[in-house]
């Protein structure tokens, strides 16, 4: 069995602006507001996705008191590393002092830390690692095209991170639900040469979160063996907050504390499930051992989740 034993966030200190957009871009706050629900995001000015995920990581090695050295594996969940060779993750064993972990990168866009959450589980299960270090981090500020007012409005910086740990009394990570569907691979992209940027149909995404993911949540809450009346927090992807309250308007969850982080962070792609969270435990929003179920989504098109006990 697998527990969740800490949570740590990193946020650049640069504070980015709908008025600063409306300086940049043909768009102002009302607008951006009406369509996103967005106000702010953060915005990494001189540091790397590797900078952003060592600052998450620490804090959530900090925090759940595990020696480094017992770490057994690292994953970085990130669609925005410019470096293919070391991964990220392997940069940043090395930088926290984690000496033999297996290190990989994992992309699967803005689902990407969700999926590898469960990839960390399933290793933990398999008795391939005791301990595992799960880390979501994107540096969206690299890839966005600050000339189109349709994608600009949206994206920000900032890491989350996650420690795994091997329990013998508790099962705090429950069975995952995930997929994609390649017929709408292309709805979102990051595509280029060496300056490659972000773009997506708007419309098609928002359709397809807002019909086709509330029942694969709900199934993540059934093989949990959790009803969602039940639920402590709901973390979806931070992508817009329409999509958030359309996915948890259909999941009958009345106790839950639904994430809304992306109102003061925009869209951090593979790192808004874990900053959100991580915020909500800081701020004690979420009492200790409550259900919360994590579910992103996003190019591929992709989704993941799943039922995680509060540490």
């Amino acid at each position: 069995m697998t527990r969740l034993t800490a949570l740590g966030h990193y946020q650049p200190e640069h504070v980015l602006t709908n008025d600063d957009l409306a300086g940049m871009v043909e768009t102002d706050d009302a607008w951006i507001r009406q369509r996103t629900g967005i106000v702010t995001r953060r915005i990494a000015r001189d540091e790397t996705v590797t900078d952003l995920a060592v600052a998450a990581a620490g804090k959530a090695l900090a925090s759940a008191g595990v020696d480094p050295a017992d770490i057994g594996q690292v994953i970085v969940a990130t669609c925005t590393n410019i470096d293919r060779s070391p991964s990220t993750a392997a940069q940043v064993a090395g930088r926290l002092g984690i000496p033999a972990a297996v290190t990989f990168d994992l992309n699967n866009a803005c689902a990407g830390f969700t999926t590898a959450l469960a990839t960390a589980d399933h290793a933990i299960r398999a008795g391939a690692a005791r301990h595992a270090l799960v880390i979501g981090a994107e540096k969206m500020s690299d890839i966005t095209d600050y000339t189109d007012r349709t994608s600009c409005i949206l994206l920000g910086d900032g890491a989350g991170a996650a420690v795994l740990s091997a329990s013998d009394t508790e099962d705090g990570i429950g069975p995952v639900v995930w997929g994609s569907d390649p017929t709408r691979r292309d709805a979102v992209r990051i595509r280029g040469d060496w300056h490659p940027t972000f773009s997506q149909d708007g419309q098609t995404v928002f359709r397809w979160a807002t019909t086709a993911l509330a029942p694969l949540a709900r199934e993540a809450c059934e093989r949990a063996g959790v009803s969602p009346r039940e639920l402590g927090a709901i973390v979806t992807h931070q992508a817009n907050l329409r999509i958030i309250e359309g996915i948890v308007g259909r999941l009958d969850a009345p106790q839950a504390v639904v994430a809304q982080d992306v109102v003061v962070s925009g869209n951090t792609s593979a790192a808004s499930v874990p900053l959100a969270l991580s915020k909500l435990i800081e701020r004690r929003e979420i009492p200790a051992g409550a259900p919360a179920l994590l579910f992103a989504f996003g190019g591929g098109l992709s989704w993941a989740g799943q039922v995680v006990r509060v540490p």
